[in-house]
């Protein structure tokens, strides 16, 4: 936990995702404090969700996934199930973690992060792999 990591906190209610934040790279001085500022950040900020309320809380799981440092690869040295990837193209990045429902092909996932990062499909792209050391 003293260690500085990429760090996404995802937070779900009865299984339905309700908030998720993370840093592709470290922003905080150690894990720890990674993980406290992405999970304040995804309770409270995820553009996609109203703020969770204090009536939730004993209804809600939340998973906490450390990001190794990402490696250059390409498309044969993914497996959407073991890494996730990081998809650039100049200053827009997209990233999927590895190992998520309704995610089973590289293409999948190529389309997903290119999505996220709106990079169309014929755009040049640099790619990273990493894997995650998950927590729930």
């Amino acid at each position: 936990m003293s260690k500085q990591a990429g760090v996404f906190v995802s937070i779900k209610k009865g299984g339905t995702l309700r908030g998720c934040i993370g840093t592709f790279f470290p922003s905080q001085p150690t894990i720890a404090h990674e993980i406290i500022a992405n999970a304040i950040k995804s309770a409270s900020a995820d553009p996609r969700f109203s703020p969770i309320g204090e009536i939730e809380l004993a209804s809600l799981t939340v998973s906490v996934d450390v990001l190794s440092e990402p490696e250059l690869c390409d498309e044969t040295q993914l497996n959407p199930v073991r890494y996730g990837v990081l998809v650039e193209s100049g200053w827009r990045r997209g990233l999927l973690l590895p190992d998520l429902e309704g995610v089973n092909t590289v293409a999948d996932q190529l389309s997903i992060a290119r999505d996220k990062a709106g990079i169309g499909r014929d755009e040049a792209v640099t790619l990273s792999r990493f894997t995650v050391e998950r927590h729930g």
